[in-house]
C-alpha cells in the first residue's frame, strides 16, 4: 500500500462524539481507550472526503475514481468490491490552551510527539521537560520573566533547540501561509505528559444548549444539555493509504490514486454544522523529515 500522512487545523470548535456521556457532560468528544485523547475516527473523514469530493465539480474526479478510491455506496452494488482508500484516526497533535501572553498557546507533549515521528519515520530527537517546566522555541511570545503562564498553572520556561525544529516541521505541514508559520513557532510548546493529559480533559471547551418550543419560542422542559467540543486551532494528524483498486478495469495504481486526494480543502466535520461547528482545513502534503540528531 501507498501511504501518507494528512492533518487537520480545526478552524472553529469541532464536535465528534460518542452519542452520550456517563458525566456530567451529555455529550462527550471521541477520546482513544488507552490515552483518553480527543481524536476523530477516519470513518468519519472518510465519508466527508467522499461526500465532499463527490459533489465538488472542481475536484476532477471521474466517477471511475471516485468508485475506485471509496467503492460503491448503497444498494446491492456495494458488496461488488471494496474502495482502496484508507483513512486512519485523526489524532491530536497539538492542543490551544489559554496563555496570559501571547494570547494562547499551541501545546504538546513528548508522548504525543513520539507517535508522530514514528507516523513520519524520522529519528528526530524528542527532549523531556522537567514536571515543572515547558519547552519553547527561540522567539516565543508565551514567556514572562522566565515564566510561562497557562490556564492557572506557572512553569518555569526553558528553550530548547529541537523545539525549534519540530515547531518547523508541523507548521511547513499544517499552515501555507509564511505569517502563521510564524506565530505558531512563537506559540509552540512542549509539556510534561502528566500536565498535557491534564489539560487534554480539562481545557476542551464545554457548551451549554437548549431547545426552544416551537410556536411559544420559550425553552422547552428538561432541554438542556452540554456538549463537549475541541476548540478552535486544534491541530491533529493522521495516515491515509491506498491499496490497489479493485473496481474491475480501472487502471490507476495506487500512488495515482493517492494523488487524486486534495493537498489542502475546507471541510466540515461533526454535528452542528448550523452553527458554524466542525470546519477544519485538510492538508495532505508530504511531510519534510526531521534532521537527525
Amino acid at each position: 500500500m501507498k501511504q501518507t500522512g494528512y492533518h487537520l487545523h480545526t478552524i472553529s470548535a469541532l464536535h465528534v462524539g460518542t452519542g452520550q456521556g456517563s458525566g456530567i457532560i451529555d455529550l462527550p468528544i471521541a477520546r482513544g481507550k488507552a490515552s483518553n485523547l480527543p481524536q476523530i475516527p477516519g470513518s468519519t473523514i472518510k465519508g466527508v472526503l467522499r461526500d465532499e469530493l463527490t459533489h465538488d465539480e472542481s475536484s476532477g474526479l471521474t466517477p471511475d475514481d471516485l468508485l475506485a478510491l471509496f467503492g460503491p455506496e448503497t444498494g446491492q452494488t456495494a458488496s461488488e468490491y471494496a474502495g482502496a482508500l484508507a483513512v486512519g484516526d485523526a489524532h491530536l497533535l497539538c492542543l490551544p490552551i489559554r496563555s496570559w501572553y501571547g494570547t494562547f498557546a499551541w501545546a504538546t507533549c513528548p508522548m504525543i510527539l513520539h507517535r508522530y515521528r514514528r507516523d513520519l519515520q524520522s529519528s528526530h530527537s524528542i527532549p523531556t521537560p522537567a514536571e515543572d517546566a515547558v519547552l519553547h522555541c527561540r522567539d516565543t511570545q508565551l514567556k514572562d520573566h522566565e515564566k510561562v503562564y497557562l490556564e492557572d498553572l506557572d512553569l518555569n520556561a526553558v528553550h530548547c533547540v529541537e523545539i525549534d525544529s519540530w515547531a518547523g516541521i508541523i507548521a511547513s505541514a499544517v499552515f501555507n501561509d509564511a505569517k502563521w508559520h510564524t506565530l505558531f513557532k512563537e506559540r509552540f510548546i512542549v509539556l510534561p505528559d502528566n500536565l498535557f493529559d491534564f489539560l487534554a480533559e480539562t481545557a476542551t471547551e464545554i457548551r451549554s444548549r437548549i431547545r426552544i418550543e416551537e410556536g411559544t419560542r420559550t425553552v422547552q422542559t428538561g432541554a438542556l444539555w452540554h456538549e463537549e467540543y475541541l476548540p478552535a486551532e486544534t491541530l491533529l494528524w493522521g495516515c491515509v493509504a491506498c491499496d490497489r483498486a479493485k473496481k474491475p478495469g480501472y487502471v490507476k495504481d495506487n500512488k495515482q490514486m493517492l494523488a487524486l486526494l486534495p493537498a489542502t480543502k475546507y471541510l466540515q466535520i461533526g454535528s452542528n454544522a448550523s452553527v458554524g461547528a466542525g470546519q477544519v482545513n485538510w492538508s495532505m502534503k508530504v511531510q519534510p523529515q526531521a534532521d537527525e540528531t
